[in-house]
């Protein structure tokens, strides 16, 4: 028995998220098919995380398990060809039989993309948050560090998780401004509570109007109170850029 792990591209805003579920159109189903059709096993794909409907990726990794003698380079190009052009297997390679995309997760990178020019793109719309006022990117840079260390996230997870604890660790928080007026939040950590990277997001933009000083962010963090953290920012602005393993 193989264990194959895969890298993989998607776009997700056709996808009612990651999971497989009945009768919705979803990315772990849609690969699952994809893999049957050349190996011809029912085999269980198992993701570093789920995204929600609307989230792309472009360093996803999951893992399955596989009977198929298949050369490990031919098995991105064979999946591919049975797949939407909307996901890519970037990458296959062949692991240790305990690896687990999950449970084996080190750190997680998460980027969100706004844009901040004055003019919302055709092409771009469902890949980006188009926020047409312009933001001040030193105020939302001084407020992310306050985000980096090991807190209790309560106050920017969504209602619904299903996490016992809401204590995690930020190694990384960082916002910075591209040429072309694209603004990137970016947030690496040993895992993330439903719906917070997009709630994070959403509070360092609401520093950036103005409405939240940086130094208010400790004071956010140690309510607690999800009604004292900025608005939940829109899913198509979301990419789960990179998961890292030892």
């Amino acid at each position: 028995m193989r264990n194959i792990k895969l890298t993989i591209e998607y776009d997700g805003k056709e996808f009612n998220g990651w999971q497989k579920q009945p009768n919705k159109l979803n990315i772990q189903g849609t690969i699952e098919q994809a893999i049957k059709q050349i190996t011809g096993e029912e085999i269980e794909l198992l993701a570093s995380g789920r995204t929600d409907a609307g989230v792309h990726a472009i360093g996803q990794v999951a893992n399955f398990k596989t009977n198929s003698n298949i050369p490990i380079e031919k098995i991105p190009i064979a999946i591919n060809t049975n797949l939407k052009k909307s996901i890519r297997i970037k990458k296959a390679e062949e692991v240790d039989e305990k690896f687990h995309s999950r449970l084996s997760c080190k750190r997680k990178t998460y980027r969100y993309v706004i844009n901040n020019s004055n003019c919302e793109s055709a092409i771009y719309r469902n890949l980006e948050t188009y926020i047409p006022f312009k933001l001040d990117i030193e105020k939302m840079q001084e407020a992310a560090k306050l985000f980096e260390g090991e807190h209790d996230f309560k106050a920017f997870k969504a209602s619904g998780t299903s996490s016992k604890s809401s204590v995690r660790k930020i190694y990384k928080a960082e916002v910075t401004k591209q040429n072309n007026n694209r603004i990137y939040i970016e947030l690496t950590s040993n895992g993330f509570l439903y719906n917070m990277v997009r709630i994070i997001a959403g509070t360092l933009v609401e520093v950036g109007e103005g409405k939240i000083t940086p130094e208010s962010i400790t004071e956010i963090i140690d309510s607690k109170n999800r009604e004292k953290a900025g608005k939940t920012l829109p899913a198509r602005g979301l990419f789960l850029l990179k998961v890292e393993y030892d």
